[in-house]
């Protein structure tokens, strides 16, 4: 007897009634890996900007990959689906901490550069 060369439970890809496996969605774990490092980032002082960066570009990629889910969702994993809300979410997480914590060092680098002598004079 001949064995299939499908796995056991899946369908053979070339019949025309066949139905192909959930696949992961492209750049899901791209996403979640790009919240996290926003996260990461987002805590040290001028290494905040990389943090809005990295949500920033996580945000975008979210939004592509969550475009091409709902245009075929029957394709695609759910469970790529659910890396990519968490990326998302990490994301915006850390680009509201990373901007907080930039904007509050910024003031309080051009807070301390008014306090010093003859500062007055270069104006």
């Amino acid at each position: 007897m001949e064995r299939p060369s499908h796995p056991p439970g899946f369908p053979e890809t070339g019949n025309p009634g066949s139905i192909a496996p959930p696949q992961n969605l492209p750049n899901a774990n791209m996403v979640l890996i790009l919240g996290i490092l926003s996260v990461c980032c987002s805590w040290w002082h001028f290494v905040s900007l990389a943090g809005i960066i990295l949500g920033i570009c996580a945000l975008v990629l979210a939004i592509k990959v969550t475009r091409s889910y709902r245009r075929n969702p029957a394709v695609y994993n759910l469970n790529s689906l659910n890396n990519v809300k968490t990326g998302r979410l990490c994301a915006m997480l850390g680009l509201a901490i990373s901007t907080i914590v930039f904007v509050s060092v910024v003031l309080s680098a051009t807070g301390v550069l008014s306090k010093l002598p003859y500062w007055g004079m270069i104006h």
